[in-house]
């Protein structure tokens, strides 16, 4: 049977995994507090990484989505999204798109196959757009979905949908997703009835694991296998 479309997650996948300091992430964050003095960033920021673990907790067991917003909500606080700028500098390093990613997507797209992308995310879609645009590759996407702006996340079913009518594709048997978690990607895309590429070099935090494991389809040990993985299932 043909593929027709081959969707990516992100973090971990699309980029390399890096190990985040959570603290140093929410004093960032913090500084958006609207009206907040210097003093009051330590308590900010502890507030609003409580809220992140409760937003990701809500992921994880009830694929309910969020935005940066609702972080700030969650908190008890209010936010300016124009002081956003040290939260968006503090991740801008670790969001740069793997090498192998351009030559494997205009591979997949000579072969007649979709490009797409599916993140789990609380950010907007202009910052993902930008990145990629920033990395060369935007254009190569032929849909991508990002659950801030949908109300599941991975592994709900509906979010593997929501990113197969976004590149156009009606049958999930001819579909594959690659993923980083055997949760949220692999579980979740089986489930959906996608198969599912592993990638296993993500270091997932405990809290992050959900209730099953997927078995991958395949496991890719870099990007660049996909190719040849998607062309024998052809």
């Amino acid at each position: 049977m043909a593929i027709d479309a081959v969707i990516f997650d992100w973090g971990g996948t699309l980029t390399k995994w890096h190990d985040i300091d959570f603290h140093a992430e929410s004093l960032a964050l913090a500084q958006a507090v609207r009206d907040a003095g210097e003093e009051d960033h330590p308590v900010n920021a502890t507030r609003l990484k409580e809220a992140g673990d409760t937003i990701w907790a809500r992921s994880r067991d009830h694929q309910q989505s969020s935005g940066i917003g609702d972080l700030f909500t969650e908190a008890g606080l209010e936010h300016d999204p124009d002081l956003l700028d040290a939260y968006y500098e503090f991740w801008e390093p670790h969001t740069l798109t793997d090498p192998e990613v351009a030559p494997l997507w205009e591979a997949l797209r000579a072969d007649g196959v979709r490009v797409g992308v599916l993140s789990n995310t609380i950010w907007p879609r202009a910052w993902h757009r930008g990145f990629f645009e920033r990395d060369g590759v935007v254009d190569l996407i032929d849909g991508d979905v990002y659950t801030s702006e949908v109300p599941w996340t991975k592994p709900a079913e509906e979010a593997f949908h929501a990113a197969m009518e976004a590149v156009e594709v009606s049958d999930p048997s001819r579909c594959v997703y690659v993923g980083d978690r055997l949760f949220d990607d692999v579980y979740g895309a089986q489930r959906a009835g996608l198969r599912a590429i592993h990638i296993p070099h993500s270091n997932i935090p405990s809290s992050q694991l959900g209730h099953s494991e997927g078995s991958p389809d395949a496991v890719a040990q870099r990007l660049s296998d996909i190719h040849q993985i998607v062309r024998s299932w052809e």
